[in-house]
Formats: structure tokens, sequence, C-alpha cells
């Protein structure tokens, strides 16, 4: 009878428990558990935050003294509640337990705050940076900062932000760094960077997530995981006792614990640290100051999560390299994303190893079992994460608890099958409207550098653009100060197509000017600070002057009108009031109605934008630059270089420098890179700011990072963000050297006529030394077959042009688009009848592959008595020795004929043997080795680092010595140059 009874209420009392339970939660969103939430007490209270201290000491006379401070910072879309969601097992009531003061930061709700859906990254890190400095005012302790998953981020950003100052160390769980080295599904971190840049610029500057958004996001994110939770409940609603131990966290994680994330916020985010990845390079801006993590010293600990699919394991271990001057640890336990920091393992683990990480590095008690230094192990660049295969067992596993792993091999090769596909695919969109947009230029597009400009402050305007002295500044502030500048300088009487010369250090300012006279259709004149300036303004045409205060002294003895343009807002010219100067900063540009002809940007392709000076034989020459020849080189260069919003070009040269005008601040404006200005090449410079500003990109001219390559205190880091250095002219020893010195960078090399009608490009930089192949959209080239003994180019039977062969001399020839310079070598009826071409006056060869390589000028190439030497296979050559650091060939006039000569310097306590000289020689593809090889101290560099023998040349052919040796025609090695050697070379020729 009992036993029937007991089948008959048992299912009644279920049923009516369920019901009871169901109502509670349909009413009140959840369980009634009686939990009070443990004490604190509001420390500081702002819009943007409040400061809670939990368990606020009571200072009464006997107390023990609170013990080391811990700041615990949440993410932006869940509630600071999360660190006390249960008093027993939540954070603070288990550090409190353990003797640490535990405090919070709560960032609030920002829908219920004034502006605060306006609230922006920068926003959190300068408050966390000012809870800091409250702490540290009221405990007198450094500060130990806990964050989790974006809140770590936080964590570490304003660690670098402040230097480290005050921070005791830093505890993140499951925060991701590294955020492009772990994508789902082998997903490339070109095509996420590409979308995230995408949303962030056309979606998030529009729309904010509200807390049920955040939390259904939060939630797809392993739907299996949260689908099973759900029905674990519903099928234990009727036993209350069972539910109520994990109410809080169900409550938290189903509704309590989202609030709303402004979009400015997640732009930035999007931006700054998933599209650019700037955790990893660096140069992310905080109130305009470029901050780097590897200004991080104080000590790391991070969880890692094993089944984390939002902080994976490859991401989060990205710390250890973007910190490279920080102790890192690690504790990895087998949970998710949100069981780091609350559930049992976060109580029985997490926290109890928080408690003795801080108390160990306190000197209170020994480093804790269960943490080890993070392995220094770079991520591979192929790893995308957590596999499709590992996803899908994870997943199913989840729901059912299925093996499945013959799964596992048929995922991951569909995975790697599309990889490269999708990398050919995101490249090709990239690159492709570039090029296109390059071969429509025709003699009547409007086409100039600030019309670039304005199209990019017009598409992002907040995109940043230009870096120097660690401040960061945005299209759209740039923009507008060269909106400014123009109405400065038409306030003075600068018109269209008139010639102003700009006397600037690189800075930018500089830029500016030079930007605002494009934009006005004026021609800037770049005036080398250390040249010859009367000559300069006399070859330039120039009518006014545009200087920096630092140039002001030297600009006055110029016969023009002077204009001072930037310097600061502090600065004081100190100028008589009768001296003509016109100071632009004092023109208020609201004051300055446009004329009538005015009209922004109108510069066509073919005008004349810009004169820049070389110096040839110590004489200032000038080089005309039509828009046309700008916009080559710049979307060559941003093409070439596959230039992004994720990509910061650090300019070493000047702006008055050819490379610096076309290359570094071309290719970054059409490429919506930032640029970053350098006072100039110091070793120590250098390091720091690749670091601080995120350089991925650097610029070069010929042996211009010799310098910083032998310099004995330069040692990159392994963990550099340079990706690629560009440039012309880098000598094969170097670039050697440069490439073992930053792996994995790469070098694009480039080749280009100064009146732009040919550019070339090394892109794949496989081939040392070659100058690559043409741009596409760049152009047609041509080798002319070329007879070098009796400098002829040769026709075939019908007395057209015949095409040089595989590894035959050529002579370079360009069919011209747009403007042809007056001074150029022009040829008709070349290879067709009434076809046109201008001849480079370059001798190359194009190899069985395509490539070209350069063997010299024509009117530099060395008749010698044994035939024609061409110099510049004979210096690649030479450079490919190991001990050897510089080499150059010339030419030395004798009585009886021309001696070549080949001048090389040694690297610092090397040597080279004439066994080195022969086999370098002997290994050259193409052409003659020199008569003469000898060791110099040094090789003269000019202003573009470009080796000199002017001076060598004049001092004719070498004295023998046991630095110097000649080709022995008889044995056809070299050996040791002797007076009578010598004097069979130069006497007996004649």
């Amino acid at each position: 009878m009992d036993l029937n009874l007991s089948a008959v209420t048992r299912p009644v009392e279920r049923l009516m428990a369920t019901a009871q339970n169901g109502f509670e939660v349909l009413r009140w969103g959840g369980l009634e558990t009686g939990v009070v939430p443990s004490p604190f007490q509001i420390v500081e209270s702002k819009p943007m935050y409040k400061l809670r201290r939990y368990f606020p000491p009571d200072n009464r006379p006997g107390q023990p003294p609170a013990g080391p401070p811990v700041l615990m910072v949440h993410p932006m879309m869940m509630s600071a509640n999360m660190w006390d969601v249960t008093q027993e097992d939540g954070a603070v009531g288990i550090l409190h337990a353990a003797g640490i003061d535990p405090w919070v930061i709560d960032f609030g709700s920002p829908d219920e705050v004034e502006g605060g859906m306006e609230r922006t990254l920068t926003d959190h890190i300068v408050a966390l940076d000012e809870a800091i400095d409250t702490i540290k005012e009221t405990t007198g302790h450094d500060v130990h900062l806990a964050g989790y998953s974006q809140g770590g981020m936080f964590c570490y950003q304003t660690a670098a932000y402040r230097r480290s100052k005050d921070i005791a160390s830093i505890v993140a769980f499951g925060a991701p760094v590294d955020t492009l080295a772990a994508l789902p599904m082998g997903i490339p971190a070109n095509f996420v960077a590409v979308a995230a840049d995408f949303m962030a610029d056309h979606v998030f500057n529009r729309v904010d997530i509200t807390g049920w958004m955040a939390r259904t996001g939060f939630q797809m994110l392993d739907p299996l995981k949260t689908a099973k939770a759900r029905v674990d409940f519903m099928r234990q609603l009727h036993d209350r006792d069972a539910l109520l131990p994990r109410e809080q966290q169900r409550r938290f994680l189903d509704s309590e614990g989202w609030i709303a994330w402004s979009g400015p916020a997640v732009s930035e985010l999007l931006k700054q640290f998933i599209a650019h990845n700037r955790m990893m390079t660096g140069g992310f801006a905080i109130n305009g100051q470029l901050v780097t993590l590897s200004d991080i010293t104080c000590p790391v600990l991070a969880f890692v999560g094993e089944v984390d699919d939002i902080g994976q394991p490859a991401s989060v271990r990205g710390i250890k390299r973007a910190a490279p001057s920080a102790d890192v640890y690690e504790v990895t336990i087998r949970a998710g994303h949100f069981g780091l920091v609350v559930g049992s393992k976060a109580a029985t683990t997490t926290w109890p190893t928080v408690a003795d990480w801080v108390l160990w590095l306190s000197g209170q008690d020994p480093r804790p079992a269960n943490i080890s230094p993070m392995e220094d192990s770079a991520a591979e660049p192929e790893d995308s994460g957590v596999a499709l295969s590992s996803r899908i067992i994870h997943g199913v596993a989840e729901a059912s608890g299925l093996a499945v792993s013959l799964v596992r091999g048929a995922a991951d090769a569909v995975v790697n099958a599309n990889k490269s596909m999708r990398l050919l695919a995101i490249e090709t969109a990239r690159t492709l409207p570039r090029l296109v947009r390059l071969g429509q230029i025709n003699d009547h597009t409007r086409i100039s550098l600030a019309r670039i400009i304005d199209e990019q402050a017009d598409g992002a305007p907040n995109g940043e653009f230009l870096i120097f002295d660690g401040r960061v500044h945005t299209y759209e502030g740039v923009n507008c100060r060269i909106n400014n500048v123009v109405r400065g300088l038409i306030r003075v009487g600068v018109r269209q197509g008139v010639r102003v010369g700009v006397l600037m250090d690189t800075r930018p300012s500089a830029l500016v000017a030079i930007a605002a006279l494009s934009r006005l259709g004026a021609v800037a004149v770049l005036m080398p600070p250390d040249a010859d300036l009367d000559e300069a303004v006399r070859l330039g045409g120039v009518t006014e002057v545009i200087t920096d205060p630092g140039n002001l002294e030297a600009a006055r003895k110029l016969p023009v009108q002077i204009l001072v343009l930037g310097g600061g807002e502090s600065r004081d010219l100190n100028l008589p009031a009768d001296s003509g100067v016109i100071d632009m900063e004092k023109i208020d540009p609201d004051t300055v109605a446009l004329p009538g002809w005015y009209r922004p940007n109108p510069g066509l392709a073919r005008d004349l934008a810009f004169v820049a000076f070389s110096t040839i034989g110590g004489e200032l020459v000038p080089k005309q630059i039509t828009n046309y020849r700008w916009a080559l080189s710049a979307f060559g260069t941003a093409s070439a270089a596959a230039l992004g919003r994720s990509d910061t070009v650090y300019c070493l040269t000047p702006l008055h420098h050819q490379s610096g005008l076309l290359v570094s601040l071309g290719g970054a404006v059409v490429g919506g890179a930032r640029i970053a200005l350098s006072r100039g090449l110091q070793p120590d410079r250098f390091a720091a700011e690749i670091r601080r500003y995120g350089v991925t990109v650097v610029s070069y001219t010929w042996a211009m990072l010799r310098e910083l390559i032998e310099d004995p205190a330069f040692t990159p880091h392994r963990n550099h963000p340079v990706r690629l250095f560009i440039g012309s002219g880098m000598p094969t020893g170097l670039w050697q050297r440069v490439v073992d010195a930053f792996t994995p960078a790469n070098i694009v090399e480039f080749f280009a006529t100064t009146d732009g009608q040919t550019v070339l490009a090394n892109v794949a930089g496989a081939k040392v030394g070659s100058k690559g192949r043409p741009l596409p959209g760049g152009g047609e080239v041509e080798l002319a077959a070329y007879d070098p003994d009796d400098d002829l180019i040769l026709e075939d039977d019908r007395g057209f042009v015949q095409v040089a062969q595989a590894n035959q001399a050529g002579l370079l020839l360009a069919r011209p688009r747009g403007p042809i310079d007056p001074t150029a070598s022009v040829k008709r009826g070349v290879f067709a009848p009434g076809d046109t071409w201008i001849s480079t006056e370059y001798v190359f060869r194009r190899d069985a592959d395509g490539d070209f390589w350069l063997l010299g000028n024509r009117n530099t190439l060395i008749r010698a008595p044994r035939g024609v030497v061409f110099p510049e296979p004979i210096t690649e050559a030479m450079g490919r020795i190991a001990a050897v650091d510089l080499a150059a060939t010339y030419g030395v006039e004798g009585p009886g004929g021309t001696v070549a000569v080949t001048a090389i310097t040694l690297r610092p306590g090397l040597s080279v043997t004439v066994a080195d000289l022969s086999e370098a020689v002997a290994a050259m593809p193409f052409g003659l080795g020199p008569d003469v090889i000898h060791v110099v101290p040094s090789l003269p560099l000019s202003a573009t680092y470009r080796p000199t023998v002017s001076a060598l040349r004049a001092a004719g052919v070498p004295k023998p010595s046991r630095n110097s040796w000649y080709f022995d025609a008889d044995t056809g090695k070299y050996t040791r140059l002797t007076a009578a050697a010598r004097a069979a070379l130069v006497g007996s020729q004649s």
C-alpha cells in the first residue's frame, strides 16, 4: 500500500515543485538563494567609473593592516558584479579570506549614464590609470591588476601606458594578446583584419551593442554548451537543493551579468587590437600617445583555458612575445572562457592561485607550485587557432559525449586545402583596385598627393595617419590643418602653378606644407637644408620659401619672401617689425575668404607637382616630378608592399628626398597606412620607435641600414613588428645581414628612373640584388639588344631594334606615359612603325625567369683593354663575400686605357683572402671581373647613403700593398698587386 502511495505522490510532488520553482523563475528571473553581496565601500565615484573597496578596513586600533591590494577589472560587456557572484566562491571573498585587499573598478552600464554610449576604449584605460593612482595613494602599496578577458587587455594596455609605474603585477584570465594568432576554422588573418576594419568604420560607428546583444553573442559562441545548460536546468527544476549552488552563476550569465557596449569602444577595439593587432606590434594610441606592451616590466601571470574558444591559448600566450622585458608565468586550467573566473574550478584553483601569487610577490610565501614560466615560443604564422576538427569534436562531445576522431583528418584537410586560395583572393582584392586606378591615369586625370589625403580623410576620418615624437594624428586632423594652411597661403598671395620652396626639417608641419601646396595646385620645391640654397632657389624658380623656425636664419639670407610655419604654439621668432617675414601661424584661417579661382586639388597627372634635388658631381641638379610620377611610385609602392591600414611605415629619409616623398609618404597615403616620421637614423631611437610605433614597414636608401646593423649596441628583439623593408640600392651583403637580423622580415627593392617612366620591383626578395620585374599597371618596358663594345643598339634586317634575349646585355626602354621630360632620349620606330620609346640609358640583363639585373649606366660602363667591364655585377659579387662591408667599382683613366678598379671595405675584425676574391668573381653570372681590387679604410657616402668614388678615382690606380690584388690573365685568378704588376697595368698600356 505504501509503495503504491509513493508511486502516486512522488510525481505529484515533483510536478508541484517544478511548477513552484518555475513560477519563481518567471516572476523574479531566478530562484531566491538568500545570498548577500560582499560588503564594499565606494572610494571614488566619477561619471566614467566607481572604485569599490571590498571588506574595507574599519581602522580600529589593533586591527591587522590590509594585505596587498588587487584591483579587478571586468570586460566592457560584463557587470563588475562578476567578481562577487557568490561570497563563498567568488573572487573577492576568496582573496579577502587569504589576506588580500580586493578592489574592483566598476565602469557601470554606459546606457544608463549621460554620454556613456560615446565612451571609447581610451576612456576605460584612462579610468583604470586614475584608479591605480587612487589605490596607491590610499594604501601606499603597488597594485596588482587582475583582468578577465578584455579586462585583462585593459590591464596590459594600462600597464604599458604607465610604463608599469606603481604596478606590482598583472594577472590576466583568458585575455587575448595576439588576436590574429588563433582564428577559428583556418580563417586567414588578413580576412579577419579586413572584416574588422570594415565593421569598425561602417557598422559600429553607427550601432551600439545592447546588453541582450552582448549576452546573445556570448552564448552563440558555444550554442551547444548553452543549450545543454538550459536543458539541465529544466530537468532539475524540481530539485531546488541541486539548483541553488549554481543559481547565482546561472542568473549572471542568463540575464544580470550583461551590460551595454558603446559603439565607439567596439570600433576602437576592432580597429586597434583585431584589425591591426597592435597588442603585438605596438603603436596603439592612448590619448594621442603611442604605447607598446614592450614597456611592461612588472611580472605577469596568464591563466590559459585549454578549451577556451575566446581567449585561445595561442592568443593568450602572445604576451610572452609582446612584453619581452617582463617575467611571464602561466597557469593552465581545463576550463572554458567563463569557467576561468567563475565556477567550481575558479573557486578551487584560480583564486587560491591568485592569492598565492600575490603573497609570493609580496615575499610572504614561496612560488605557487602550479605556475610555471611561460615558454618563449613564437606562434606559427600558419596556425589558425583551434582547428575545425577540434571544434567539431568539442561540440559533439559537449552535446553527447561521443568520440569523433575520424572527423579530425577530413576536417583539417578541408581547412588546409582552402587556406591558400583565400589568402590569394584577399591580397588580390587589396591590390587590384590600386593597379586598376593606376592603369586608368592619363594626362587629364586629376590626381595628386593632397587629393589622395582628402579621399582617405573622407573614407576614414578617424583613421590614424601621422606619427611623430610619440604622438599620433588622424587623417581628419591632418586634413583640417592642410586646409587651414591653404587659406594662409592664399592670404599671402600664393596661387596655382606658383613655385614655392619648402625649407624644413622632417616634421608634421613639413608634410602639411607640401600637401597644402599640392591642394592649392602650386609646385613644392623641396630644398635640402644642407645644399646651396641660393642655387636651389635659382634652379627651382622659387618666389617664396616656407620654412620652420629651425631654418629661419638660413632662409632669411635668400632673396625671396619668407613664410614661417610650425614650430609649436609657444615659439617666439624674435623678429623685428620690419623683417618682412610672414608668420603663417598668426593668420586666422576663418578670416580668409576663398577666391573664386580656387578649386581644391586641381592637379592633373601631367602637371608639375614637385621639384627635388640631387647632387651629381658636386653640382645641384633639379628633378621635376609630375603628379603622374608621384602617383606611379605611390600606387606601385602600396601595391608591391601590400600596404593597408594595419601598417605603419617608418620614414627614415627626409621628406625633401625623393624616397621620402614618393615611396614612404606616397605608399602610406595610397595604402591608408600610418606614416611615422623620424628625426634621423640613430640605432637607439630606431629600436625604441619601431616598438612604440608598431612599425611594420621601414623605408631606406642605399646603405642607410648599415649604420643600424653594424652598431655594436643594436640588438633587435626577435619579436619586432617589422615585416618589410622598402627602398632602393641596398648592397647585396647588407641585404643578407638585414634579413638575418630582422627575421622573418623581407625586403622589397625598387628601381625607378627619375622621370618615373620605369619602375621595377623585386617583390619576392628571393633573388638578392635583382631589381625584379615591372610593376603591374606601371607602364611597359623592354630590353633593346645592346652591343657594349661599340655602344650600339642592335637592329634586325628590317631596321627595327632587336629584343635582348635571356642573359644578353640590353638597354632598358620605356613606353612613355604622361609628359615626356624634354631632356629624355626619345626613340621612334623602335619595335614597330611609329612607336615611341624612351631610353633610360641603363644597361640590364634579363634572366631566364624574367627578372631584371642592373649592369650599369650606359655612360659609366668601363671600357678596359680586356673588354667592357660592367660595374654592378662586380659590386654585387664582392658584397656577397661575408667579410666585405661595402664595395664600389669604378674606372681609372690611364695612358693606355681604362683600368677597372673595385674598392672594398671590411667588416670589423674580418679579413678577405685571394681565394675569396677569385671565387666571387668566378661565380659572377655575367661580365668580366675588375683589373684591381683593393681594401680601403672607408667608402664615403652621399647624403642618400650611396657610396661615392670620386676621391678614389682621382687618386688613380691603387698602389701595391698587402690589401691590393690584380687579375692575372695567365692564371685567371687574382694575386697580390706588386710594383711591377701596377706598372704593367699603367705603364705598359701607354
